[in-house]
């Protein structure tokens, strides 16, 4: 017998209920303004086979299909309240005439010992994701406030400079969290799974180039990305994506007969204009040089320990008479501001390690920030630097730092830096410090006797 239960029992059966069935594809435009089927969830051997750096992003509700250039509006919308200043769209194509320069300027060696720029995928954005349909290019602003003085900056006794962009947290984190979050937002706008892959300046993409076809600035003549009404004080991001969106065009500005960024770079690095010699650039010599800055240039980086703004400075688009703000998350960590490069010399490994902790500066080893540093001490010529700058020569275990303090003591060249010299070269075993300490002794007038030094194995504290 059946159990009673509160429930009334059903005298009559219940009628059926027709379950609508989950959809498995919507109708979207293509660029040509006609509906194509796009699957609205994927395959599981669509997510085993996901492209490098990609990623599906699910929409929490479903969404009305919308024309490519409606679409796009509504993309440019969620960009910007995420921050974005600037935002632009091109199709997935080979980069054509770009790729071919690129070409030409690897071939004349500007590139300097940047190997990974001669990635093919630079010159088609399709080969980093198939699949992509457009291309998300984005900018953010970072240090936006007026450009200082650099006499007035040169008032700070042994301080040194780090570019503006590296004065933050790093923006590369900042930058792919954010191109996620919209890749979320396109597939809400969408209504179905979205592949994207976001992109910064450490994927093989021609990303000014990108930003140029897009439209969202024009490449300047000292061959970085100016935006119209920002200024070149931007960092760039590009969100590969499978979504159909009408591309904007290029912008017809330009820099006109204005060629004031090539005559004030410091070590006249421009071959021309739009044509950098790597080689000779700051930022490439305090950040991608692993080996010795060459000795020509040293006294023509004057006090930058990682990167340079000079170009950026004079340039007439970055001085407005409103304020310009950079994003609140790369606001500058205090102690980047305007490092101490004493601290910075003798700068300890525990010490390093929370220094660049979280930012830029994460991308220069420790004993490459310490030869920035004797570099920019050198120029300072300050004799209170003396005694660092000896503990450095006789003490720290890179051939690299050793090298670089032996040149700045010569650059100071008072009696105590001479002595110091002296007293160093007997017990350098590295033959490149050698020939160091030897060219700082003839700057700083030390014409005396050299002493032979020991045969090179006998120096016990290695490169």
């Amino acid at each position: 017998m059946r159990p009673w239960t509160h429930e009334r029992p059903r005298l009559f059966p219940q009628p059926s209920v027709k379950r609508k069935a989950a959809r498995k594809s919507i109708k979207e435009f293509d660029a040509s303004g006609g509906p194509r089927e796009v699957a609205v969830t994927p395959s599981p051997a669509d997510v085993e086979s996901l492209p490098a750096g990609a990623a599906w992003h699910a929409p929490t509700q479903g969404a009305p299909y919308a024309a490519p250039a409606a679409l796009a509006d509504r993309i440019r919308d969620a960009a910007l309240e995420l921050g974005f200043i600037r935002v632009g769209f091109c199709p997935i194509e080979p980069l054509g005439a770009a790729s071919l320069a690129l070409r030409d300027w690897l071939s004349a060696g500007h590139h300097g010992e940047m190997a990974y720029l001669a990635d093919s995928a630079r010159a088609d954005p399709g080969e980093l994701m198939p699949g992509a349909r457009s291309l998300i290019v984005v900018a953010l602003p970072y240090g936006r406030e007026t450009p200082r003085d650099p006499a007035a900056r040169d008032l700070v006794p042994l301080t040194g400079l780090i570019a503006r962009y590296a004065r933050g947290v790093d923006y590369h984190d900042v930058l792919r969290r954010r191109l996620r979050q919209l890749a979320d937002r396109c597939a809400a706008l969408v209504g179905r799974p979205v592949l994207a892959r976001p992109c910064v300046d450490t994927a093989p993409l021609l990303e000014r180039e990108t930003a140029r076809r897009s439209g969202v600035g024009f490449t300047a003549k000292s061959t970085m990305t100016i935006v119209p009404g920002f200024g070149s004080y931007v960092l760039l991001g590009e969100l590969l994506t499978d979504v159909e969106l009408s591309p904007t065009a290029p912008i017809s500005a330009g820099c006109g007969s204005c060629r004031t960024c090539i005559d004030a770079c410091p070590t006249s690095a421009f071959v021309d204009a739009y044509t950098l010699d790597a080689r000779r650039c700051i930022s490439y010599l305090t950040i991608e040089l692993r080996g010795s800055i060459p000795r020509e240039l040293r006294p023509l980086i004057g006090r930058w320990v990682f990167g340079c703004d000079v170009c950026q400075e004079v340039c007439p688009f970055n001085h407005s008479s409103k304020p310009r703000r950079g994003d609140p998350e790369l606001l500058a960590r205090r102690e980047f501001e305007a490092p101490e490069l004493l601290r910075l010399l003798e700068i300890t490994t525990s010490e390093h390690r929370r220094l660049i902790r979280g930012s830029a500066l994460q991308r220069v080893s420790r004993p490459r920030l310490q030869r920035n540093a004797a570099v920019a001490i050198g120029n300072t010529r300050s004799p209170a630097a003396v005694p660092a700058l000896a503990r450095s020569l006789a003490l720290n275990p890179s051939w690299l730092v050793r090298g670089h303090a032996a040149w700045a003591l010569g650059r100071i060249a008072t009696p105590s830096a001479a002595l110091a010299l002296a007293d160093s070269r007997p017990w350098e075993g590295d033959p490149s410090v050698v020939a160091e300490i030897d060219a700082a002794l003839l700057e700083a007038d030390g014409t005396r006797a050299l002493p032979e030094p020991p045969d090179a194995g006998s120096d016990a504290r290695g490169a």
